[in-house]
């Protein structure tokens, strides 16, 4: 059990996930962007991207009842990998 919670803490070290209370520069929505998709409600439409420090953003948006893009969460990483 304690092997597991090591590397749990491992990996969680290599990725880091971040509050979805504001869009960032490069999401879909930053700036007060609306966005209309073609998609039914409910649909989730996903977004990558380099962000600041060439971080990888990973974005989950969904669809809501009007069309737009709600941002429902929101993952960082390395763009890289380290051998």
């Amino acid at each position: 059990m304690k092997y597991a919670v090591v590397a749990m803490l491992v990996l969680a070290a290599g990725c880091s996930t971040t509050t979805v209370d504001q869009p960032i520069p490069g999401s879909l929505t930053y700036g007060g962007k609306v966005i209309h998709s073609p998609y039914r409600p409910g649909t989730v439409v996903k977004h990558t991207f380099l962000g600041e420090f060439g971080r990888r953003q990973f974005e989950r948006y969904v669809v809501q009842p009007d069309g737009t893009l709600k941002l429902a969460s929101r993952i960082e990483s390395e763009d890289f990998l380290w051998n």
